[in-house]
């Protein structure tokens, strides 16, 4: 199987390594079709089963993917998963809505202001407001607490979008802070600002694929995070890695058989060209550990037509696996 580097210190259990699951909001993030939601899915799974008290979010989602991978019920607001494990598809208008209410106190002015057509014409003018709305519920979700004072949450994780309308939302606070005044939206986007860019409590995954323009996509988000953005990256995971399965001498075999009649022939060029994948694979996988300040995760090329809670399991197994051999963390 391949693999990175291994960091300086390895880590002795299965979960939480102290990177990424103890971080208190951790936003998944990279390529569209790289696998966000199945690695938000399967990290989720991981840290409710070492006891903590998970959100697990996705963002205006046109189809919900977490809450079946999850095996929670479909529909709108907070639902559980399992004990421990909520999820949550946060949704502009009901986003705008909660924060309607919290900046005007009282429905019925809310509904005189808000649900006014004309207001919401100017509201849709005001560049990032639904994004803004709509990063401020995650982030108030991840501060929350309870009555005694103790964290709603251990962890809230984001299955975010693909990379640009990632960076877009996540930039969102800097740049209102760049243009408003002072009044409560200023102030909301100040203490957004402040938790974003604060290691201890936050930090960004990368997903990627081994594959030339996955990583390129994948070099360029974790340059634009780190330098632009100034947050944290907790991770990388490279996904649906192939295994090689032959050595060199034996891919020059096959290539030899290649000509051979049926059924050598066709089971020798597949055996060659998954052995030409694997080694390309492998070229782009290292170039990736190389290029991203993160500590990665290998994980294999699942074979499975579809997603659903069991390849989760497989996934959150693998991640598992390659924590205990050391990578990622």
């Amino acid at each position: 199987m391949w693999t990175c580097p291994p960091p300086l210190a390895s880590l002795s259990s299965l979960v939480a390594p102290p990177t990424l699951l103890d971080r208190h909001l951790v936003f998944v993030t990279g390529k569209g079709g790289a696998g966000k939601s199945t690695v938000t899915a399967a990290l989720a799974l991981l840290a409710s089963r070492a006891g903590k008290r998970v959100l697990a979010c996705e963002v205006n989602a046109p189809q919900e993917r977490l809450a079946p991978l999850l095996r929670a019920p479909a529909g709108e607001g907070l639902r559980e998963a399992r004990p421990g494990l909520h999820v949550l598809d946060v949704r502009p208008r009901a986003a705008m809505r909660e924060y309607g209410l919290k900046v005007l106190r009282f429905q019925a002015v809310y509904h005189a202001v808000f649900e006014n057509r004309l207001m919401q014409y100017f509201l849709r003018a005001i560049p990032s407001l639904s994004e803004l709305v709509v990063l401020g519920k995650i982030l108030h979700e991840a501060r929350s607490l309870e009555p005694g004072g103790r964290p709603r949450w251990d962890l809230v994780l984001v299955d975010a979008p693909a990379t640009g309308h990632a960076l877009q939302l996540l930039r969102v606070p800097s740049a209102l802070l760049d243009t408003l005044p002072g009044g409560p939206v200023r102030r909301d986007a100040e203490w957004m600002a402040r938790m974003l860019v604060d290691p201890v409590r936050t930090a960004v995954a990368i997903v990627t694929l081994p594959e030339e323009l996955p990583v390129n996509e994948a070099i360029e988000l974790d340059a634009e995070v780190g330098g632009v953005l100034g947050m944290a990256r907790a991770a990388l995971f490279v996904n649906a890695v192939p295994t090689s399965r032959s050595s060199p001498e034996e891919a020059r075999a096959l290539s030899a058989l290649a000509a051979a009649p049926p059924p050598l022939g066709p089971a020798a060029r597949a055996a060659a060209l998954a052995a030409t994948r694997a080694e390309r694979a492998g070229r782009q996988l290292a170039r990736a550990c190389d290029a991203i300040d993160a500590p990665a995760t290998v994980l294999p090329l699942l074979p499975t037509a579809g997603w659903g809670p069991p390849e989760i399991e497989a996934l959150a197994g693998a991640i598992a696996e390659g924590w205990a051999r050391g990578e990622g963390g």
